[in-house]
């Protein structure tokens, strides 16, 4: 591929008085885990809602795989393969953990997501396929061993591993990870790292938003650093742990950098 899967140029998010974003260049390959850190109130999160879909920019292009993004629908940026997972837990409750992983599939399947969940006899050969596809998809998170049981039986980092289910069900050419490893045991982190790993090797894009600087220095190929919803570093992780600008965004505390 000689251009990248995700291309942004000049893009920016204004809210009345406060410029959140301010003339954004990223680009992200696909199988390349590209970090976005920043201290809080960097634009962070905007970023990703704008990349997703949910906002709509007041400056600058979107580009997916040679498509102008914006102004199109949410729904449109899910179907060519943009998914996400959020900083909380969103679960459907009173739902198995296999009947969850099939939501994420709604934007795949040939047939409406409630006829497949009835399993009407129509669709009995797409519920089947479904259904081994959520297997394969928890059995890949390390949930195997719950398919068939309720989400409300899950621990919070169980919950998280759900959640990493339900959007590969989409398949993902791109997934945007807000904060992953929050909230989350070294033994979690450690666990959640293999996984993002093995999503990368697929060839999908991963997009990671993280505060734990180590687990995301020690995971991310690329990392790139906004500050006030700007740009101000982009590169390898020693690369950008070594930059003076980044170094002072993050108050001179260089030890948060370095400890990865």
């Amino acid at each position: 591929m000689n251009a990248p899967l995700l291309r942004t140029r000049g893009l920016g998010m204004r809210f009345g008085g406060l410029q959140a974003v301010a003339d954004l260049d990223l680009e992200t390959w696909p199988g390349e885990i590209l970090g976005l850190i920043g201290p809080n109130g960097a634009g962070k999160s905007t970023t990703f809602n704008l990349i997703a879909g949910a906002m709509r920019p007041t400056s600058g292009v979107i580009e997916f795989d040679g498509h102008a993004m914006v102004g199109r629908p949410t729904h449109d940026f899910a179907r060519r393969g943009i998914m996400r997972t959020f900083q909380h837990n969103k679960p459907f409750e009173s739902m198995s953990l296999a009947d969850n992983v099939k939501v994420g599939m709604h934007t795949r399947l040939p047939l409406s997501l409630w006829q497949v969940l009835a399993a009407a006899p129509a669709t009995q050969s797409v519920e089947a396929k479904a259904a081994r596809r959520a297997e394969e998809l928890l059995e890949f998170v390390g949930l195997g061993e719950w398919v068939h049981a309720d989400v409300g039986t899950l621990s919070f980092g169980q919950g998280r591993l759900l959640e990493i289910a339900r959007a590969l069900a989409g398949e993902p050419r791109l997934i945007l990870f807000d904060e992953p490893a929050a909230g989350l045991t070294a033994a979690e982190c450690e666990r959640l790292a293999g996984i993002i790993g093995r999503i990368a090797a697929q060839g999908i894009a991963v997009l990671l938003i993280e505060h734990d600087m180590r687990f995301l220095m020690a995971l991310a190929h690329r990392v790139a650093v906004l500050n006030f919803g700007r740009k101000i570093a982009d590169g390898t992780p020693a690369e950008v742990q070594a930059h003076a600008d980044v170094v002072r965004a993050y108050l001179g505390n260089v030890e948060a950098l370095s400890n990865a």
